[in-house]
This record gives structure tokens, C-alpha cells and sequence, in this order.
């Protein structure tokens, strides 16, 4: 799928009331409240927040970022599901996390059948980090210790089933090593358990390394492509490691249900806030970049990495 970054210029609410149809025809009068069903200081919150903040003159109400953690997403995914579909509460993720822990464990929700889906405002990879003063000074470093003490070395992630997991336990899986898997509660505590050194590393967003460049060392980016923020990090594809590319777009969703001109004129709006210089400063700042899909393109992403993930899913399955 290609990424598209849009850089633009905000522009006033009452032009763009005018201008666009879907946002005439849907005029929110409350605060619309965004379920993060993650905890504060994570990628997906940064990415979620940096929207809140660029949306002021293009949605006529605030939109409120409300965190709700538990349940690797689950618990707040679950309260966003049961909301009145009135556009007064949607929910913001980590799409792939979300979609993969709902592959991954007998869940209530999921994004399809859950949600109606509106829009993408940027993308999550993972990357392989460690601190700062670790001995691991490469991937094969870190290879070869566990493949010297199998199961000695201890890795972090974001929580069981989401797509951090997936990723770092397939390239175990792949090339054929074990280690010790420790997870929590959102990407701000993973990164404060590899600062603190709890752990030997981890698979987070490669975003979370920015600001703390003096205290993480970012190994290898898990994608086919360098990050175009952190393009002095080699890929495990350039490092000739066996992986899978897993990802994960930030999307919001409306409960299932919510009508029509309600998804297209948040659709609409999500879109011009993924155009404003503030969305794409904030973004920069937080190690990323914008990255807008339609509610129509994002679901065939996700379809896609369903199909892609499956045989992933299959064998997590299988290790209990």
C-alpha cells in the first residue's frame, strides 16, 4: 500500500463548512470524545494527540483524546463499540494491534464487524531497540547471544497479540531463536523498561525513539524500506534477516451504525487536519510523518494484512 503525506495549510472552520458538502451536512455540537484504548505517552497516543491539537478551525467542537488501556486495547475498544453511534465518541488505535489481538484471542470486538471505519492519519513501525549502553552493539549481536543461551535474553513489547508481539515473535520464530518475552501496557512504559534496562530489547514503533536518542540505540527497522525520518537505521531486510513486514496504521472508528454522513464528514475532516503544517510539525516532532487513507482504502489494508498475518497468527496460536 502507498503511503501518501499530505503537508498543507489549515484553513478557516467557517470556509470549510461551506466548502464541503459531507461537513455542512454533519455538524458536531459537542466535544467529540476519541477513545485511545491505549495508556498516554505511547506512538498511537502522540499520533492522536498531534490530530487534536491540528483540528482546531477545521472541526467546529474540540476533539478530546481519552485514554482507556487494558486488555492489550481491548477494554477501551469495548466501551468505544458499545457508544451511541452519534458521532460524539469514536475510537483511535493502533489498527494492526487491534485487528491482530482480535485474530489472536476469542474477542467481543473486532474492527469490522465492530466498527465502521473512517479514516488512516498515519502509520507505526516497529523497530529493534536497546539502551543506550547496551552491549548489543548489532542484530547479529543480539542473534548470537540467543542463540548461545536460548531463552537468557529478555525482549519487551506492547502487550500480548498486538502487532509489536507479532513482529518481534516471527522474527524469533524465523530464525530460530528463543528469548524471553516480557510485555506491557503501551509503548511509553515499553521504552521506559528498556531505558531502565529491565530488559535486553524490544520491538516498539521506531518513533518512540525520538527525544531519547541518548538513552536507546535503534538497531534495525522491521519493514522492506528505510524509515524516511530515521533513514540512517538499516532495515532487517538491508541486514539479510529472515522477518515479516508487520505494521500498523493509526484509524479512526465509529461505532457500527453511525450514519452515513457522520463517517464521511469526520472522513473529510480527519483529512484536512492530515493536511495542516501543525499535523505534519507535530508529527516530525514525534518522529513521523503524515500518512491520510480513506475509510474505503484503509479497510482494504486491513483485509490485506488479515490475509498476511494468518499464518503468523496460526502458529502464536499454536505456542499457546
Amino acid at each position: 500500500m502507498k503511503r501518501r503525506d499530505f503537508i498543507g495549510t489549515g484553513l478557516a472552520a467557517s470556509t470549510l463548512l461551506a466548502a464541503a458538502p459531507a461537513l455542512a451536512e454533519w455538524t458536531p455540537r459537542r466535544p467529540i470524545n476519541a477513545i485511545l484504548p491505549y495508556s498516554a505517552g505511547g506512538g498511537t497516543d502522540a499520533l492522536a494527540r498531534a490530530a487534536a491539537a491540528s483540528a482546531d478551525g477545521i472541526l467546529p467542537v474540540p476533539l478530546v483524546i481519552v485514554n482507556k488501556p487494558g486488555s492489550s486495547g481491548i477494554t477501551g475498544a469495548t466501551e468505544a463499540a458499545a457508544a451511541r453511534p452519534d458521532g460524539n465518541t469514536v475510537m483511535v488505535t493502533s489498527a494492526g494491534s487491534f485487528l491482530l489481538t482480535s485474530m489472536l484471542r476469542d474477542t467481543d470486538v473486532n474492527p469490522f464487524d465492530s466498527f465502521d471505519i473512517i479514516a488512516q492519519i498515519g502509520n507505526l513501525t516497529p523497530a529493534v531497540i536497546v539502551p543506550a549502553n547496551s552491549p548489543f552493539q548489532s542484530v547479529q549481536d543480539l542473534v548470537d547471544a540467543a542463540r548461545a543461551n536460548p531463552g537468557s535474553v529478555r525482549w519487551a513489547h506492547n502487550g500480548r497479540g498486538g502487532f509489536h508481539q507479532v513482529a518481534g515473535q516471527s522474527f524469533l520464530n524465523r530464525n530460530g531463536l528463543e528469548a524471553q518475552d516480557v510485555p506491557f501496557k503501551g509503548g511509553g512504559p515499553t521504552r521506559a523498561a528498556v531505558i531502565g534496562e529491565q530488559v535486553d530489547f524490544a520491538f516498539v514503533g521506531i518513533q518512540q525513539a525520538a527525544g531519547f536518542e541518548n538513552e536507546l540505540r535503534v538497531l534495525a527497522l522491521v519493514a522492506p524500506e528505510r524509515d524516511p525520518i530515521r533513514d540512517d537505521v538499516p532495515t532487517l531486510a538491508e541486514l539479510g534477516f529472515d522477518y515479516v513486514a508487520v505494521s500498523s496504521p493509526i484509524v479512526f472508528f465509529a461505532p457500527k451504525g453511525t450514519a452515513p454522513d457522520i463517517v464521511s464528514g469526520m472522513e473529510e475532516a480527519l483529512q484536512k487536519i492530515t493536511e495542516t503544517t501543525q499535523f505534519a510539525d507535530l508529527m516530525r516532532e514525534r518522529g513521523n510523518v503524515p500518512a491520510f487513507l480513506s475509510g474505503d482504502e484503509t479497510k482494504a489494508r486491513l483485509q490485506q494484512m488479515q490475509i498476511d498475518t494468518q499464518p503468523v497468527i496460526d502458529a502464536l496460536k499454536q505456542q499457546g
